[in-house]
């Protein structure tokens, strides 16, 4: 009897050390993956020549991370229900029916896993682009396989669920256009504002706070729209990624105080009012 119950003991003890090691080695697997993900994501992105492969490999390694840190979770729980003799095999088919049926009553969870898996393999959007999806635009912070979180000009976060998206408008993939519409006066000389347009564009081009941000000199397209007092002029400069606001904002300004100091007006919505008088309030 003694003996029957020391070897109770023993095998108790045994398995409570097992699962007290597969405690530990579970810890161990999360911290590894916690922190040589980020190491491994830095050096490879040092090693990358341009910034959007740096922010591609940086968007896939948060995916990478959160899915590990699943799979070493599951592992570990399935091994410490097998130490407490708990079968595993009619677990994982009672999970794989519990899985159809969840698939079932969960389409749109599916669905948006589905999305997102290939949002990241076509790289369509990385974090740090300027975006517009679902109806939502801003800048990605965080993108899963469930959802994509955008930050708007305000400050307001968005949470867009992958299977909602069905249009994805990058604005920062490569480079981006900063496209202007000047607008003057129909009795100003078109020929001397657009020298005046593209005067100004080679000075912002050559100021160093944003010589770094074009790619192409001014592109001038010529006359877009004869409006209702107004000629539009319309031009663009190529850019890099995330510069075309500031350099529009700035070129506006410069363009404003040159048109100024050339004498060359911008128009403003006015109306003319022509007064006539009958016969007898004349006489």
């Amino acid at each position: 009897m003694f003996e029957y119950f020391y070897a109770g003991l023993q095998n108790h003890i045994g398995s409570l050390l097992r699962v007290v090691l597969i405690l530990i080695l579970w810890g161990i697997a999360l911290r590894v993956v916690q922190q040589g993900i980020p190491r491994l994501r830095e050096a490879l992105v040092a090693r990358q020549n341009d910034n959007e492969s740096g922010q591609r490999i940086r968007t896939l390694s948060r995916v990478v991370r959160y899915s590990l840190n699943v799979l070493i979770t599951i592992v570990a729980v399935l091994l410490m229900l097998g130490e407490f003799g708990i079968s595993v095999a009619p677990l994982l088919g009672a999970a794989g029916v519990a899985g159809i049926a969840i698939g079932f009553g969960a389409q749109n969870l599916v669905k948006d896993y589905f999305s997102g898996f290939f949002l990241l393999l076509e790289d369509q959007v990385r974090i740090g682009d300027v975006v517009e999806a679902g109806g939502k635009g801003g800048l990605v912070e965080e993108l899963t396989l469930r959802y994509l979180k955008l930050r708007d000009y305000s400050g307001n976060v968005h949470f867009v669920p992958n299977g909602n998206i069905t249009t994805v408008t990058n604005m920062s993939m490569g480079f981006a256009y900063a496209v202007i519409d000047a607008s003057i006066a129909y009795g100003e000389d078109i020929d001397q504002a657009i020298a005046v347009m593209r005067r100004t564009g080679e000075e912002i081009s050559l100021d160093p706070a944003y010589a770094n941000k074009f790619l192409e000199p001014l592109e001038i397209a010529g006359v877009e729209n004869w409006a209702d007092s107004a000629v539009v002029i319309r031009c663009r400069f190529k850019v890099a990624p995330l510069a075309q606001w500031d350099v529009r904002r700035e070129y506006l300004r410069r363009l404003k105080n040159a048109f100024d100091k050339e004498g060359i007006e911008i128009p403003y919505p006015h109306m003319k009012v022509i007064m006539e008088q009958s016969d007898s309030a004349a006489a």
